[in-house]
């Protein structure tokens, strides 16, 4: 995964942001007794798909602030969500909005799995996970699906270049078939495995 989207930089920022707040809308609407109902996710129930969204949360903090992957090592490992998930998450998105908004942050470089990236890059890349979970959350719990197409148009940039006839091993299933005529919501999500 490499610095290759052409996107202004002044542009990372509000598509992080909104993708965020429109994952929190959804989460709010998960009811005490939808978290452990399936996901599109075959592996994760409600609860799961949320930890594994705040996780990335978390993960952004240490790795902006500096510390590298092996330095963070399995604090980030298992359940975070505590019994107030909702709280846990917002307390994760706003430790990694007063990182990410810094002056000068997007230009800085850190370390992930798949090698350095530009904070902007990782940054859309969180952006689009986060954005693809928003629709499992969403069917899942019966909440609103449509996404904001401007997102959908820059996670289906970010994210086609890692998808294989395998899918993203570890991150989503392979691609399934779909319409030549679909719209672009459905066209990403059955890129990413999903049945829109």
């Amino acid at each position: 995964m490499t610095d290759t989207v052409p996107f202004r930089s002044e542009e990372t920022l509000d598509r992080f942001h909104r993708c965020v707040s429109a994952f929190t809308t959804r989460l709010q609407a998960v009811s005490a007794e939808q978290w452990g109902l399936p996901t599109p996710c075959s592996e994760w129930d409600v609860r799961a798909l949320v930890n594994h969204v705040c996780s990335e949360q978390r993960w952004m903090a240490p790795l902006l602030s500096g510390r590298t992957i092996e330095q963070v090592g399995s604090s980030l490992d298992g359940d975070l969500l505590g019994p107030d998930p909702l709280c846990t998450w917002e307390g994760a998105v706003a430790e990694t909005a007063r990182l990410v908004d810094r002056p000068g942050m997007l230009e800085q470089v850190v370390r992930l799995s798949s090698g350095p990236a530009t904070v902007a890059r990782y940054c859309d890349e969180v952006a689009a996970d986060t954005l693809v979970h928003t629709w499992d959350l969403a069917r899942a719990v019966g909440a609103d699906e449509q996404l904001p197409g401007d997102l959908v148009e820059a996670a289906t940039l970010i994210v086609e270049p890692w998808v294989s006839p395998q899918g993203v091993p570890g991150l989503f299933a392979a691609p399934v078939g779909v319409d030549a005529g679909a719209d672009p919501q459905t066209a990403l999500l059955a890129m990413l495995g999903r049945a829109g």
